[in-house]
């Protein structure tokens, strides 16, 4: 941005409420010299293209420099790309259209009525409970950890009862008490089916069936962020710095090139080119087997005007240009490849196993897995719930005699406190923010100490 809303007029919004909200723009401090030899290069040059991002706040950015450099609005010199590649950059300039007011008119609103909320609100604030401010999309993030942590603290905790059956290699859970679900609420009920039960536990089912677990569609901003905080420790703050520099691009050899694709996006779309390309990929590397099917999950309120989060070729893999990378931009990098590479893999297949024991009124089950085929597991890593979990051959009327038989005094927990992932899931779930506002919102939370974040 090179300019924005002036502190003059009524109540120093930049803004004449009473004159169909007409905008009052200055140079932002600080920028003046840059404008000024802007102002110069265009005056030396036939033709300027505008290529600021392609997003909203990008094309307002495109209308102010048209503004100020003198540039016409009717000139067709908006051009836009979705990564930093010769190719994307080259059909760009094939394709140049006007700057679209109607996607500069939605920023100027959303950036007049933050004005107007923010000085209005914050205001009030600052002179009743001497808070230094509040805005449109921080003070519902703000409401939401407020609400959760009055659910916490209202929280009354209650005792419930498990049982397991311990056995020298494995264990068993109580299932059933009389045909209905084992709930126990009073340890008297756990202490009298104690007594009730044998020592013998007889096989009575076996279910083995087939299960697929598909791969996650690519990234989104929300889902980078997400992940990015689980995986790697980062703050949304630190992923989206390292997301800029990786589609900023690197010098990689001898060329300069964007190594991903436009990191603001609600967007799971990925392109025909990338996809192609990657099926080509994967059947070279896995073979036929490991291809699977694109998945682009609808978000009720994204825009789509972007692809996800990808890798700008499939074929610059993270080893390759780790020596190109900073350790963090390295971890990210490989985040955002894997993700995009598995979601366009096969499903992982397991069989799954259930065993039912019986015992006086009661069942008993057992649950094992075997991974009959790793699909994109093969790239994506396996998780803990991935791993196989074998069981000894069972046969139907078989009796097994159990060590022990155990009662587990357990209470109920309160709702965890709100991770900085999982309030951006939360703040993505309900439509607060956007894209571009999930990492400064949560920067502004902490820097103004409204939220605290430990024990993280």
């Amino acid at each position: 941005h090179i300019r924005d809303l002036s502190t003059s007029g009524k109540f120093g919004f930049g803004v004449d409420i009473e004159n169909h909200f007409k905008p009052d723009y200055q140079i932002i401090k600080g920028k003046k010299k840059l404008v000024n030899e802007l102002k110069k290069d265009v005056k030396d040059s036939d033709f300027v293209y505008l290529a600021t991002d392609p997003d909203r706040e990008g094309e307002a950015i495109s209308y102010h420099l048209a503004s100020v450099l003198g540039l016409d609005l009717n000139d067709i010199d908006r051009i836009e790309f979705h990564e930093i590649t010769k190719p994307a950059i080259l059909e760009a300039f094939k394709n140049p259209r006007k700057i679209d007011m109607n996607l500069v008119a939605s920023q100027e609103t959303r950036r007049m009525l933050d004005r107007i909320i923010g000085f209005k609100i914050s205001k009030l604030l600052q002179s009743k409970i001497k808070s230094q401010s509040a805005g449109r999309v921080q003070s519902v993030a703000l409401k939401l950890i407020v609400d959760l942590e009055k659910e916490i603290l209202a929280f009354v905790p209650e005792n419930y009862y498990e049982m397991e059956a311990l056995f020298p290699d494995f264990k068993l859970e109580l299932q059933t008490i009389d045909g209905k679900k084992a709930d126990i609420k009073d340890r008297s009920i756990a202490e009298n089916l104690l007594n009730e039960l044998k020592k013998e536990f007889v096989v009575s089912n076996i279910e083995a069936k087939p299960t697929k677990r598909e791969s996650k569609p690519t990234y989104t901003t929300s889902t980078l962020q997400q992940d990015a905080s689980n995986k790697l420790n980062f703050s949304s703050t630190k992923t989206m710095q390292i997301a800029q520099s990786l589609y900023e691009g690197k010098n990689v050899g001898d060329v300069h090139t964007g190594l991903i694709t436009y990191m603001r996006t609600d967007s799971t779309h990925l392109s025909d080119i990338f996809v192609n390309e990657c099926n080509k990929y994967i059947t070279e590397k896995y073979g036929t087997n490991y291809l699977g099917t694109r998945k682009e999950k609808s978000q009720k309120l994204a825009q789509n005007a972007h692809e996800g989060i990808r890798p700008t070729s499939i074929y610059r893999t993270p080893e390759s240009i780790k020596a190109y990378l900073t350790a963090d931009e390295y971890k990210l990098y490989r985040l955002i490849y894997n993700r995009s590479l598995a979601s366009l893999m096969a499903p992982s297949r397991f069989t799954a196993t259930k065993v039912i024991f019986d015992n006086v009124r009661t069942t008993w089950k057992l649950n094992g897995q075997k991974l009959e085929f790793d699909g994109y597991l093969k790239v994506y890593g396996k998780s803990d719930e991935d791993e196989n979990v074998s069981l000894k051959e069972f046969k139907i009327g078989e009796i097994y005699e159990a060590l022990d038989i155990i009662i587990k005094d357990l209470k109920t927990t309160p709702k965890s406190r709100f991770t900085e992932a999982t309030l951006i899931k939360e703040m993505e779930e309900k439509g607060i923010g956007r894209p571009s506002t999930y990492a400064t919102t949560m920067s502004t939370l902490t820097k103004r100490k409204y939220i605290t974040i430990k024990d993280k």
